[in-house]
């Protein structure tokens, strides 16, 4: 199990197929084994968005082997940072754990075009956080 040093951030958007795949994979990328990563959605997809997995691709992030989970209690309650992502009240409360929204357009049904602004600004947000929590990015 993780060290309590270790900080862990869970990313939930209703479908767990898109912004909350990509935040997920770009901590995991950026962070290493200094945080530890969750995603998961409120109503979630079959399969992460075909047009995120190409975006992700271009960048040299794997995201075709994950699946989308379904948010649970547990998963909240174990996280210290929980990120949304446009879930809204299908998000359940903890007192004690640092929440952020992050407004992102969806990138459902979009092609690949319109994912790459989406990833390039969750990057960024990733690399805010990471500071924020006092780790150093990976190269």
């Amino acid at each position: 199990m993780s060290s309590p040093a270790v900080p862990s951030v869970l990313f939930v958007c209703v479908h767990n197929a898109g912004r909350s795949q990509m935040a997920a994979a770009f901590l995991a990328r950026l962070g290493g084994d200094r945080v530890e990563v969750r995603s998961a959605g409120s109503a979630p997809a079959d399969i992460v968005n075909p047009a995120v997995v190409e975006a992700m691709k271009e960048v040299g992030i794997d995201v075709s082997a994950e699946v989308p989970k379904v948010l649970t209690v547990e998963a909240v309650q174990a996280s210290d940072v929980v990120i949304t992502m446009g879930c809204g009240d299908a998000c359940p409360y903890f007192p004690g754990k640092q929440y952020l929204d992050w407004q992102l357009d969806d990138p459902a049904s979009q092609g690949v075009d319109a994912v790459r602004p989406i990833r390039d600004q969750i990057e960024q947000r990733i690399r805010g956080l990471l500071a924020e929590l006092g780790i150093e990015t990976a190269a």
